[in-house]
């Protein structure tokens, strides 16, 4: 019988291997046991950690499958960088994931070494990270910060051509329109495929009013 986790995840994001699959329930059975120690997700959504953060964040991969280079910023808990790490693994590329956090750096670490996973962690202040890693094609976060600053963070690698992958809540219309008093930007609107009232931004040719 197939598990019904494995069937959510491959409608969120296809092709993904049984083996990826099986890693990432590992993977979600460590982030609890850490999160018992370290605070990596609200508690509120403790009970679906599958469907509300790893299938959530692995839904980026389908809207940029041909990347390669990839950035993830305040990752936090893992989500979307280390999610995006598992699945590079079997596609292809690398994701460097930004967190100032060293605790929350320490458990990325931790989880890089233990599965093998293409990605480096970069414990720094966002601001200070544009030195230290190199031109994305792709800029992520979720769960960081408003649009306007989001954009003002990843201004550095978006006006030199990265594509941007936002979660975002049904307030994000908002947003989008205080973010254009300072900025013009392509963006195209996609509905979540976990929430009905979330969408991932995806914002292309960012400059400066």
């Amino acid at each position: 019988m197939t598990d019904p986790r494995y069937e959510s995840l491959r409608a969120a994001v296809e092709p993904v291997s049984r083996e990826t699959f099986e890693e990432l329930v590992r993977f979600e059975s460590l982030f609890l046991k850490w999160n018992q120690r370290i605070n990596l997700a609200a508690s509120s959504t403790l009970s679906d950690v599958w469907g509300r953060h790893i299938v959530d964040s692995a839904q980026l991969a389908t809207l940029a499958p041909a990347a390669t280079r990839w950035l993830d910023l305040g990752s936090g808990g893992g989500f979307p960088g280390l999610v995006l790490a598992f699945l590079m693994r079997e596609r292809g590329g690398a994701i460097d994931l930004v967190e100032s956090n060293r605790k929350k750096a320490g458990f990325l670490q931790a989880m890089v070494g233990e599965f093998n996973l293409p990605a480096r962690i970069v414990a720094r202040r966002i601001e200070d990270a544009p030195g230290i890693v190199g031109q994305p094609q792709v800029v992520t976060a979720r769960a960081l910060a408003s649009l306007p600053l989001l954009l003002e963070l990843a201004s550095p690698w978006l006006l030199a051509g990265a594509t941007a992958l936002f979660h975002k809540g049904r307030d994000y219309r908002l947003e989008v329109e205080e973010s254009g008093q300072r900025w013009s930007f392509d963006l195209i609107e996609h509905g979540s495929s976990t929430d009905s009232e979330g969408v991932v931004l995806e914002i292309r040719n960012l400059s400066v009013r």
